[in-house]
Parts: structure tokens; sequence; C-alpha cells
């Protein structure tokens, strides 16, 4: 009854009552023993007895309950008894069948003569030992109980002269439920002991695999990183100690200077794919959601690969769906320089893995999504490999070898789809092609974020960038050389500070039109020399500061928490700081606006 009540029992119930039953199993051994010792004493005590059919009619019901025992036995070692519900209904038909077999021993030892009352309080013990292998499951000992009891008490309390064996009878069988009772309850803590002790072993086993997991990823990094670095930094050495006409070397060629180019950047690209991966395997990775146009990013990714597909005859072609085409409304809601990193990574794959055929970049629009699809012709993957290709450093050896990279850019791009609320999908077959499907949420009544920025940039008179007064803090030479070549490049000129008290220092006398600050640097770091600065008085105090991080996502909050209006990451490119400025220079033009309103 108390099974058909709850069919379907939670885990950890059902992980209770299999502890319950296992435990009345284990004392069956046991039941075997007493009830083995019990029974010569029962049959010299029945031999005293006047009725013999009564004892055969025992005998049989006791080999009737060995053979139910031994069915029930097998019955446990097969796959239905993993049913807790319907194991439970099992032991306690198993227990009712002794409980009856007991009262039958009271009703043939109520008519035995002289025997009547030794055979009654044999049946009282008999009740017992069942009360007592009934107690590790509090549901069979509350059912068993009352029938094994029942048969024996009432037989007592029947006739006057066996009252008083009646009450000494009630008595004892009272004190065994109690011990019973007792029993279960010691039982049941020993369960919860053994459940606790379960759940920390399988905590420490989860430790165990994620501290195993990071020791394996840190091996990967380590091993992955010496042999790009390795084989980079020694192509640009190369290069470089020809430029210096070390060793009697001549001048090195144009292609020489293109390959050890080319060295540097892919050496970046596998820094910055570490560094993100590792990010996001610590849940540190973030993203900044606003809508952008997917066409254009997409359009100007494919430019940049063009060059690299027509150095290898390939054909790259854009397909875009006629609903996301001169859109006045409607954009991609995610993170737009994620998405970049993620569809460049696909487009470049592509390129750079597809010996001959074409290569189709193609966006489609589903309701509030946008597929990004980029298919090629090259060598295709097979499900076992395109399943490892996902896989943090791993390469696939039959298509990657001797091209260069880290074996995380297709982990990384999925993982940041996943942080923009996409997803990216891919199917290929061997000797055919690939198809990389990148997912991304759309709202068709978003207006792009670049738009804006076009507007604001129409507003202004046409005409060349001004050149701005820059002030670099960086304690870092070789980083404050390269900022300041690329900032002298775009035509702006550069005052250097070797830390941020010198940097206050130099902004609380001279103007300045831009700060660009290192995050991390001796005496004031780059968040106190922000919001030093934010608390000067004169112009400065509304200078746009642009930190220069290590790519740390704590270490950016920090920086915006401090006043900086922008954040960029090392290292550095031509591009990227192009873009810090511009977009400094617009948050100038506003606050001048706001100013003089």
């Amino acid at each position: 009854m108390f099974a058909e009540r709850r069919p379907d029992p939670s885990p950890t119930r059902a992980a209770n009552v299999f502890r319950d039953l296992d435990a009345q199993v284990a004392l069956l051994p046991y039941a075997l023993v007493v009830f083995a010792v019990i029974l010569p004493i029962y049959v010299w005590a029945g031999s005293f007895a006047d009725n013999a059919r009564w004892m055969g009619a025992t005998f049989a019901i006791f080999s009737i309950n060995w053979g139910a025992f031994y069915a029930v036995v097998n019955w446990l070692r097969g796959p239905q008894a993993h049913d807790p519900a319907r194991r439970m209904r099992v032991h306690i038909l198993g227990g009712l069948l002794w409980a009856m077999a007991v009262a039958q021993m009271a009703a043939m030892a109520n008519n035995a003569g002289l025997a009547r009352e030794t055979l009654l309080l044999l049946s009282v013990a008999a009740a017992a030992l069942c009360v007592f292998f009934a107690s590790p499951s509090l549901p069979a000992l509350l059912i068993i109980t009352p029938v094994a009891v029942t048969g024996p008490l009432v037989a007592l309390f029947s006739r006057p002269e066996s009252r008083h064996v009646g009450v000494m009878a009630c008595g004892a069988t009272a004190l065994t439920m109690a011990l019973a009772l007792i029993l279960n309850r010691t039982l049941r803590r020993q369960h919860a002991l053994a459940e606790a002790h379960e759940d920390l072993v399988e905590e420490r086993l989860r430790m165990l695999d994620t501290a195993e997991r990071a020791a394996r990823s840190k091996s990967d990094i380590v091993a992955t990183l010496s042999h790009e670095i390795r084989n980079g930094l020694a192509g640009v050495t190369h290069v470089l100690a020809a430029a210096a006409g070390k060793g009697g070397r001549a001048a090195p060629s144009r292609e020489q200077l293109n390959a050890a180019l080319d060295a540097a950047h892919d050496l970046i690209a596998v820094l910055n794919a570490t560094l993100d991966s590792e990010t996001a395997e610590a849940g540190r990775l973030t993203v900044e959601v606003q809508p952008f146009d997917p066409v254009r990013l997409v359009r100007d990714l494919v430019l940049l690969e063009h060059p690299h597909a027509m150095a290898k005859s390939l054909e790259l072609t854009v397909h875009v769906d006629a609903a996301l085409e001169h859109r006045a409304v409607g954009a991609v809601v995610a993170d737009a320089m994620r998405a970049r990193q993620i569809i460049g990574n696909l487009v470049g794959n592509a390129v750079k893995y597809t010996v001959r055929g074409r290569i189709e970049v193609r966006l489609e629009q589903h309701d509030d999504r946008v597929a990004i699809e980029i298919a090629d012709t090259g060598p295709g993957l097979s499900t076992d490999e395109l399943v490892h290709a996902f896989e943090p450093f791993r390469r696939i050896e039959r298509t990657g070898a001797g091209i260069n990279g880290a074996g995380l850019g297709l982990s990384l791009s999925r993982q940041l789809a996943r942080l923009m609320g996409g997803t990216l999908e891919a199917s290929s077959a061997v000797g055919i092609g690939s198809c990389f499907t990148l997912v991304l949420p759309y709202d068709v009544a978003a207006v792009c974020a670049a738009s804006a920025e076009e507007e604001a940039a129409a507003s202004e008179a046409p005409g060349a960038q001004r050149s701005l007064r820059v002030l670099v803090a960086e304690d870092d030479a070789l980083n404050a050389a390269m900022l300041r070549a690329i900032l002298e490049q775009l035509g702006h000129q550069v005052v250097h500070a070797q830390n941020g008290q010198r940097a206050l220092d130099l902004a609380s006398i001279c103007d300045f039109d831009l700060l660009m600050v290192d995050g991390r640097m001796p005496v004031l770091d780059g968040p106190q020399t922000a919001a030093a600065i934010r608390r000067l008085d004169g112009p400065n105090q509304h200078i746009p500061i642009i930190a220069v991080i290590g790519g740390d996502a704590d270490e950016a909050r920090e920086c915006l928490d401090a006043g900086v209006d922008a954040v960029l990451r090392k290292p550095v490119s031509v591009a990227g700081v192009a873009r810090a400025v511009a977009d400094a220079a617009a948050v100038d033009r506003a606050v001048s606006r706001i100013a003089a309103a």
C-alpha cells in the first residue's frame, strides 16, 4: 500500500528505500539460522500436542515459505528488482508469508492440550523474530508487526488460565517493537551518513577530474605555445638579424619580410586565442551586446581574405538573403568584435585549408535569427574528426599538416557563440568539403550602432582627421615604442610617461587631446591614474582615456569603473589603435558639444 501511493519516488528517496531493503536482505541469513535453531525446539514441543494434523500443516506452510523465499532471492538478482516500489511490495509480501505462518502456529498451539502455553510462547517468539527482521524497512515493520503478533496474543487472551502469560507476551512484544524502532532509526542515520559520504566522494572525484583537466589544459598550452613561439620567433629573429647586418647576412628581401610579418601575426593570433580560451574556461570571458549590421561585417571580412584566396586561385563569394539586403532597420544583437573574431576565423580556415575550388559565405534570416554559413570545397572531415576539431588544442593531422595554429579557433568560436546567445554547428564530408553555420540573435526593429556613428560623423564638417596630442603612460619600453610608432604613423603627436605618476604630473601642467594608459604600472597603475586625472581641475579632467590592458576581464572592468572611456587589449595593432582613437575623438567632440550647450 505504501509503495502504491508513491510509485515514482525521488532519486534520494529511492536510494534510501534500496538501503533499507538491502539491510533487510543482509539479515536474511541470520533469520534462517534462528528459524533453523527454533524449528527442532518447536518440533519437540509439538510432539506433546494432540493434533498431529495441525503439526503437518505447519510443516507444509514452512516448506511453502522456504520455497517462496528461494524464489524471492532469485528475483532480487534480476533487473526487475531495480524498481524500488516493486521491490518494497515483494519484501512486504515475503514478511507477510512468515507472519501468516506464525498465525497458523498460534492456531495449532491453541488446540495442543498440555503443550498449549509452551507452543504459544514459541509462537510469540516467532512473531518477535518477524518484527526484528522487518525493522530495517519502516513500512514493512508497520505492516508485518500487527499481523505477526495478533495470532499468538489473541490465543493467549482467549482462555482465562493463560491471560497472565498473555500480559507478559504483550510486554515482550511492546519491548520488541520499541527495539525494532530504535534499530530502524539507527539504520536511517547510518544511511544518511552513507549518503553524505557518497556525496563527499563524488565531490572529491569531480574536483580531481577538474584538476586533471586543468593540468592537461596547462600542459597543452605550454606544448602549443612553445612550438608556435619557437617557430614564429625563429623566423622573425632570422629576418631581423639580416636587417641588422649581423653575421654578414644580406638585407632581407620583401618576401622574407612578408614571411616574418605573417609569422608575427600568427604568433599574436595564437597568444590571443590562448588567452581567450583560458579566460572562457575560467568563466571570466564577457561579451558586449549591441546591434550591428552583419552584412557589412561579413563583406569587410571577405574583402580582407580576397587576396589570400586569389593567391590560391580560389573563388570567394558572398550571397545575402534579400530580406537582409538594404534594410533601414534590423540588426544582429551580439558582440560585434566577437562576431568578427568568429567569422574571421571561419573564413580564414576555409581559405587556409581549401586547396582548390570555391568558398561561399551565405547570410539568411530566419525570424529572430540570422544564419551565417561558410561552405568550402576543402578536404572535408569525417564524423570523428569533426568532433575532435571542436576540442581545445586538437588539430586534425590529416588536414592540418604544415599549417600553423594552436587548435583553439573552433572551440573558442563555439564558446563565444554561446555567450552571445547563438550557436556554431558544422557538417562535413571527406573529399567534398565542410559547412560551418553561425547563428546569432536578430532584432527586426533594432538600429545598428554603426549607423548611428555614421550619422554623427556625417554631421561633422568633412576633412582630414586632425592631429591629436596624445599622452602615453606605459612602463614597458617596447610597448611604448610600438604605441608611439603607430600613433605617429596615424599623424598624431606623442608624449611618453614612464608611469602613472609621471602622466598625472604632465596632465596637471599641459593640455592633451587623448590619454592612453597601461593597465598595470608601478607607482600609479592605470585605474588609479585615470581616477586621479578625473579629479583634476582644468580641461584634462574630461580628456578621453583609453586603457591598454593585457586582456583580463576584471582588469577591464576596474579601468572602466575608474573613468576610462575605452579599453584596448594588448598586443595592439594599427587598425585597433586607429579605431580606438577615432572613438575617443568622437567622445571628445560629443563632450565639447554638451559643454558648449
